[in-house]
């Protein structure tokens, strides 16, 4: 037995020639605020407040699709994702 065999029969595996997956070309993590909404809160509303304008309404119910079924039902206590 070499060296250089003992070296490599340490009990771990040799990761030397592994090549990383990684992608340069993956979309930038999304980055949302958390907005609780409040008694009288509509999207259009709250997008107003955030965005400057209503019209922008869809963003939010876009970014809350997993807990947001009707963009007209959301209720006071509920903390939504705002997409900056």
């Amino acid at each position: 037995m070499t060296s250089e065999d003992k070296k490599k029969d340490d009990g771990m595996p040799d990761f030397s020639d592994v090549q990383s997956g990684a992608s340069s070309t993956a979309p930038a993590a999304s980055v949302y605020e958390t907005y609780e909404v409040k008694a009288g809160d509509s999207l259009s509303k709250i997008a107003k407040r955030v965005y400057g304008k209503g019209a922008s309404w869809q963003k939010i119910f876009d970014a809350n699709k997993d807990i947001l079924k009707d963009p007209n039902k959301i209720f006071p206590g509920q903390k939504l994702k705002i997409p900056k």
